[in-house]
């Protein structure tokens, strides 16, 4: 085999690959020589068709299935003999084949870049931290408190307000007409829910018990049901019980209710449950923090390929986002909420390549981590992802499954941020992070989504320490 370098740019290889047709003969005569054991033909006893029928009947996919693992050798001999990581799959294209002649084919591949070894300790960080406000602890026990309440009937005589419950019959009609669904006897209705279509229920505030009302309504254009979208309609509503809501008493009992031992247990529990939402918004900061440092601190050279890819998905994804909500791109950018109001289609693109830029640097950087640290996702993660995901979805938990094990490209879905997960993971307990305590409000505070470093290049960054040993967990 002949391996000739014909390119040498950057990250950019490209390589002329010549193969005799020597060796392909004798791959498709030693591929012949194993189905003769195994193919039964009609006249012949197994093991005895003659090699020529075969070659005949059966040489054209035996030369195909020769020349592809040929390619495949010889594409993956070229670049482990040099030493090259490809970045991404290399691009292969035959030039010249023909039986009893060479083969000859040319192979373009993107490297991985030289990113060297990250020095963890040299990261520096500050991880938030909130402890539990009992106030807020008090609160949530309220709100339980009102969801487990019950309503207790007025004795006294007044007239309705916001947020009492009224006992209703209704008789809903369309001109002399009843509707089907606008009736109802002995229906329990809160005045301010907005449970109601638009205006029923604000006619019936400052009604007694007894009292008829007939109240008027226009079904919204939107509605549900087409045949009444936009008609109006009268309600003849009965007021039969005035009630007022009544929360359920803070103690043991409410704890009951919800599953625990009693009132300590929920008071602990809701305690627990507000500090690990704090952890978790506090690990996203923290993975933020550290993605941020990496953006500043370390620069190579990325991909074309892989730069332009990342580029086409977030334009794509935007250019469908847009189109979706009707915007027309050349008159509509002084919309308030469009963060690129004014801007030509050109500098926005010139955005998103930075934007590109930096998440296929961030992406190869937590990648290297990864391959220098041998992390990996293993069969048990996938398993708890897996069953994590179907659990979200109640009474499909096995479809959801037999999705992912028939979809390979399902399953990448989730292995891919449960490595990136692992890797951040890894990095953090080797990083150098100290702890600061801060008001709730600071850590539920949404960082700034237009930071510098997500619009333009950095203007200094210091490359990666030169490679050498990979370091372990613990030294």
């Amino acid at each position: 085999m002949e391996i000739t370098e014909t390119k040498a740019e950057g990250l950019t290889r490209e390589f002329k690959i010549v193969v005799p047709s020597d060796d392909i003969e004798s791959q498709v005569s030693t591929r012949l020589q194993e189905l003769v054991h195994t193919v039964q033909l009609p006249g012949f006893r197994p093991g005895k068709v003659p090699l020529s029928l075969l070659r005949k009947r059966y040489g054209p996919s035996v030369m195909g299935e020769v020349l592809e693992r040929t390619v495949n050798d010889s594409s993956q001999k070229a670049m482990s003999d040099r030493g090259l990581r490809p970045a991404m799959q290399p691009k292969i294209e035959i030039t010249s084949f023909k039986d009893g002649s060479d083969l000859e084919y040319t192979m373009a591949v993107e490297l991985m870049p030289d990113i060297g070894t990250i020095e963890f300790d040299k990261i520096k960080l500050q991880r938030m931290v909130v402890k539990a406000d009992e106030g807020e602890v008090e609160k949530e026990l309220e709100r339980l408190s009102e969801g487990h309440g019950t309503t207790e009937t007025i004795a006294t005589k007044r007239k309705s307000k916001v947020e009492d419950v009224l006992l209703i019959d209704f008789v809903g009609k369309i001109g002399d007409e009843e509707f089907p669904g606008g009736k109802a006897e002995s229906y329990l209705l809160e005045l301010g829910s907005g449970s109601f279509i638009p205006g029923f229920e604000d006619q019936l505030v400052g009604t007694k018990v007894g009292d008829k009302v007939k109240v008027e309504i226009t079904f919204p254009e939107t509605y549900g049901a087409s045949e009444l979208a936009g008609k109006d309609a009268v309600f003849d509503v009965h007021v039969r019980e005035l009630r007022e809501p009544r929360p359920a008493a803070i103690d043991d009992e409410l704890g009951k209710k919800v599953g625990l031992n009693g009132l300590d247990d929920l008071k602990r529990s809701i305690h627990e449950k507000h500090e690990r939402e704090f952890r978790t918004i506090a690990r996203s900061r923290l993975k933020r923090d550290l993605l941020d440092v990496f953006a500043e601190t370390y620069v190579f050279e990325v991909p074309p390929a892989m730069a332009e890819h990342e580029f086409e998905q977030i334009w794509q994804h935007y250019d469908e986002h847009r189109k979706g909500e009707g915007h027309d791109h050349d008159h509509d950018h002084d919309h308030e909420e469009d963060e690129f109001a004014g801007k030509s289609d050109d500098e926005i693109k010139e955005e998103f390549r930075v934007m590109a830029d930096r998440r296929v640097r961030l992406g190869l950087l937590l990648a290297e981590v990864g391959h220098q640290n041998n992390i990996e996702v293993s069969e048990e993660d996938l398993n708890r992802a897996m069953n994590a995901e179907a659990q979200r979805y109640p009474g499909q938990e096995q479809a959801v499954l037999e999705h992912f094990s028939k979809n390979p490209e399902a399953l990448q879905s989730l292995r891919a941020p449960l490595y990136e997960e692992k890797v951040v993971d890894f990095i953090l307990e080797m990083a150098n992070i100290t702890d600061k305590t801060v008001p709730v409000e600071e850590l539920m505070k949404d960082p700034d989504e237009k930071k510098a470093v997500a619009k333009k290049t950095p203007a200094k960054r210091k490359k990666a320490a030169p490679k050498k040993k990979a370091a372990k967990k613990g030294e």
